[in-house]
């Protein structure tokens, strides 16, 4: 049996290898991004006006001219024109290019507009103005060249609205597993399947396909009895070179009980045992493993909790790092509302409930009735690790948490 440190490291040493794909802007929302996004122009391309209002050469105020004649409008997206007359002026709205010849903008609430013999004026009120005010300067963002994003960033709307100023319409980035989630065990019936009084529906394959649907994967759901031969030829067929699957997701059948075949027919397949067991609470049965094509395996217990905890703890940072996502080991850390004990010398995975007082993250304990109450979830909103070596933990103390809500 391994400590949970060392289960991290072995998977996290053995990553799907993700390679780049290029996909449609509007497809990438939730993807991980393969390569820098650039500034294909100075940004803003233009000295942009930032208020509607007019344009001056700002030597007029120096000069104490406080009336413009207005000579034309210059409207987003018209060409620049130019201005003729320091004592004169040209409207402009909000995203315009700046007039040749101005360098200021003053907005229309600080004017007075007044007509003469036909023309239009406009009047400055007693107000300050200064240089280059309401003015977004060319480059002042972003130089031609730079960059904007980085590789391996999340992309979410953000990303994709830079990505769309800079002509890409499509971008690179990491190409997603497929999934095999496959549940086991002769007490399970389908969702949609009364049960009988010593059945139970089953509850974990829709946790991981929904867990991974968060994530923006695609899995495939299978069931197996608890019949060693049917167990042995269905993986053989999902786990050969040939079939599109690149990560197996199982729950159930890891422990050691007389009808918990997997471990035995995935050592009678072929595939790799990489640890078997964690010293943890729940999960402790959790089985890792790798076959010859690089297909991971990952045989969770089946226990409800403890799939959820495997799945949220294990699986996810070991796909967010395979897809070149930054930062996937990180954990925020949360303070113990209150004072906990668990004896055993194992990494005990605490539910808890989370809320924020005086800007800090307080865990409050919810305890459930085992691995097995999955409707104590509920109630939570993620998992406090508390390590091994400790067995009282103190109000006020801090530990990683593991999100889920």
């Amino acid at each position: 049996m391994i400590s949970s440190e060392e289960a991290t490291q072995i998977i996290q040493q053995h990553l799907f290898l993700s390679k780049p794909v290029e996909v449609k802007l509007m497809k990438t929302l939730g993807r991980v991004l393969r390569e820098e996004i650039r500034a294909d122009r100075d940004l803003p391309p233009y000295d942009r006006v930032t208020m509607d209002g007019i344009a001056i050469d700002y030597q007029a105020i120096n000069k104490g001219i406080s009336s413009f004649f207005v000579e034309r409008t210059q409207f987003a997206g018209m060409l620049p024109t130019q201005l003729s007359s320091m004592n004169h002026c040209i409207e402009v709205m909000t995203g315009a290019v700046l007039p040749i010849g101005t360098d200021t903008v003053i907005r229309y609430e600080d004017l007075e507009k007044e007509e003469k013999e036909g023309k239009v004026y406009f009047k400055l009120k007693n107000v300050e103005v200064k240089y280059q005010q309401n003015v977004h300067h060319q480059g002042s963002d972003s130089k031609e060249g730079e960059i904007l994003v980085q590789s391996s960033t999340k992309i979410s709307s953000a990303e994709i609205a830079v990505a769309a100023a800079v002509g890409k319409s499509a971008l690179w980035v990491s190409q997603k597993p497929l999934f095999a989630i496959i549940s086991n065990g002769d007490e399970l019936v389908d969702i949609e399947s009364t049960p009988l009084m010593h059945q139970i529906r089953r509850s974990n394959t829709y946790m991981l396909l929904a867990a991974l649907e968060n994530l923006r994967m695609k899995a495939d759901t299978f069931h197996l009895p608890d019949n060693k031969a049917i167990i042995e030829r269905k993986l053989a067929n999902i786990l050969s070179p040939k079939s599109v699957f690149d990560v197996i997701l199982l729950t159930g059948g890891v422990s050691a009980g007389k009808a918990d075949f997997v471990p035995q027919v995935l050592e009678n397949l072929g595939v790799e045992k990489l640890f078997h067991q964690v010293a943890q609470r729940p999960g402790k049965p959790f089985w890792f493993g790798k076959t010859k094509a690089n297909k991971m395996v990952f045989a969770l217990p089946g226990n409800p909790v403890s799939t959820f905890v495997c799945f949220h703890k294990y699986v996810v940072p070991w796909l967010k790092a395979s897809l070149f996502e930054s930062n996937s080991l990180d954990l925020p850390q949360a303070i113990l509302k209150e004072d906990f004990s668990f004896k055993p010398s194992l990494t005990y995975f605490l539910q808890v409930k989370l809320n924020y007082e005086n800007q800090q993250l307080l865990a409050t304990p919810i305890e459930g009735g085992g691995s097995g109450d999955f409707a104590n979830l509920l109630e939570c909103d993620g998992f406090l690790e508390l390590p091994a070596e400790k067995t009282h933990f103190k109000a006020g103390e801090k530990y990683p948490f593991i999100r889920y809500r």
